[in-house]
């Protein structure tokens, strides 16, 4: 077996290697990843879960499902925002969206919520809403940088 153990970690030498940080640069470039999408994550995994955390499964059956649904959803997005940022910063407004919509929830799906439901949700869908113009406001700039 041939001894490469020399050329490991150094790629200046190789021939693709200003493409590929040209590449790095174009999808990466003009955003923060760890402020946005790290967090949007977070939220979307809590979001879903937040019916158990919070005890009001057997209280409010329609709500359950909605915030595991959205929840999930808003977690896929995040997931997007990092697989393919180029693609995905479009529906930075539908987070927009999803967190306006988690604010009224409560009272259009769920039936006489108590506070702490009620509380979730609004905090869920205020963080929604500002990571969603956080997201937007990213996609604004990188379109206005090309």
């Amino acid at each position: 077996m041939a001894d490469v153990s020399h050329h490991r970690g150094d790629l200046a030498g190789h021939p693709d290697a200003s493409e590929m940080q040209a590449r790095y640069e174009r999808v990466l470039g003009g955003r923060d990843v760890v402020l946005v999408d790290g967090p949007v994550l977070l939220v979307g995994l809590y979001c879903a879960v937040s019916p158990w955390i919070l005890h009001f499964t057997a209280a409010q059956p329609a709500l359950v499902t909605h915030n595991l649904i959205l929840g999930i959803a808003i977690a896929l997005l995040a997931v997007g925002f990092t697989v393919t940022p180029e693609r995905m910063y479009g529906l930075s407004g539908a987070m927009c969206a999803i967190g306006v919509w988690m604010i009224i929830s409560p009272w259009i799906v769920g039936s006489s919520p108590d506070a702490g439901v009620i509380w979730n949700n609004v905090v869920i869908g205020a963080l929604t809403f500002l990571l969603g113009t956080m997201c937007v406001a990213a996609a604004s700039k990188s379109r206005r940088g090309t």
